[in-house]
């Protein structure tokens, strides 16, 4: 009887306790959570910054000589009567130097006498345009075609002022710490640099379609500068205002077309300076009296400025 009842008692806890272990068995265990790995955004290239500032510094140099050669014959053939003609040939001189000392420097940081070069030249661009501008205003019927014909080209000082501001560009690319996005004034470098070389492209092309407007465009080849850079322009200000990421194939392309125009453009040059009276033989006179055979060159700078100015936007693709 008593075996009965203890039997009885123990039914019911061996129950609970069955019902319990399967309840614990049954229970949800945690699930290991495993983390994704973070993809980490491409670091940028340390190097990137300096091999463009190097592009711009070749750009800068390569209007400075176009300068420096043109305002030589130019000034010449003006006998120099103002002592402030020697100026352009000085700072387009010293331009081309720090040029040439930029594109060898590998430092990421800018110089202060290359920075001080290329201020002054800038400047000495901008007054030489505004002297050139008072030399025609002043003759008799002002802003006449003759006039903006035959006296000082307004536009010839400005590549002074380009080479400087290229120059001052190249400064700025170098200054950003290494391994980070390029900036200048807290804007994407690629794009400050492709809005100005666009900007500077179109002034040349203002001046080659006065002189060239001049010679009465009786050679088909003299609508080459007013028609192959301005397509050139408009593709860099749709690179500098456009969207990221997109192909600029046709704008390296077309790029690379104006800056061989520069070359081409000294060759017809050449070949009008032949075709005065006597020739290369009379050089004395037709280099001064024919086409500026260094004039040309300026798109072939801003041209490479422009080619620095998408490898920046390649580089940095979210600029």
């Amino acid at each position: 009887m008593a075996e009965n009842q203890l039997t009885d008692l123990a039914a019911p806890g061996i129950a609970l306790l069955g019902l319990g272990v399967l309840i614990l068995s049954r229970r949800r265990r945690p699930t290991r959570v495993t983390a994704l790995p973070v993809l980490a955004a491409p670091p940028v290239d340390r190097g990137t910054a300096i091999h463009a500032a190097k592009r711009l510094n070749r750009a800068a140099g390569t209007l400075a000589a176009s300068v420096l050669a043109d305002s030589a014959v130019e000034h010449y053939r003006g006998s120099f009567h103002n002592k402030a003609m020697f100026a352009p040939l000085v700072t387009s001189a010293l331009s081309l130097a720090v040029s040439v000392h930029g594109v060898a420097d590998k430092r990421p940081a800018a110089h202060w006498f290359r920075d001080t070069v290329y201020v002054v030249a800038g400047l000495t661009g901008l007054i030489g345009t505004a002297f050139h501008i008072y030399n025609v205003g002043k003759k008799p019927g002002g802003m006449s075609w003759q006039n903006l014909f035959y006296s000082a080209p307004i536009g010839a000082p400005a590549a002074l002022l380009l080479s400087g501001g290229v120059g001052f560009l190249a400064e700025r690319v170098r200054d950003n710490k290494p391994g980070t996005d390029p900036l200048i004034a807290g804007l994407p470098a690629g794009r400050v640099v492709a809005a100005a070389t666009g900007a500077g492209l179109l002034g040349t092309v203002a001046e080659a379609g006065l002189l060239h407007f001049r010679g009465a465009y009786h050679d088909p080849f003299m609508f080459a500068p007013v028609t192959i850079p301005p397509v050139a322009a408009g593709l860099l200000t749709n690179a500098a205002y456009g969207p990221a990421c997109s192909n600029r194939r046709l704008t390296r392309w077309w790029l690379r077309l104006t800056a061989l125009l520069g070359f081409a453009g000294t060759g017809f040059h050449a070949y009008g300076v032949a075709r005065n009276m006597g020739g290369w033989r009379n050089w004395r006179q037709n280099v001064l009296n024919g086409p500026p055979l260094p004039a040309p060159p300026s798109f072939t700078g801003l041209a490479l400025a422009g080619l620095a100015a998408l490898g920046l936007l390649e580089d940095n693709p979210d600029g």
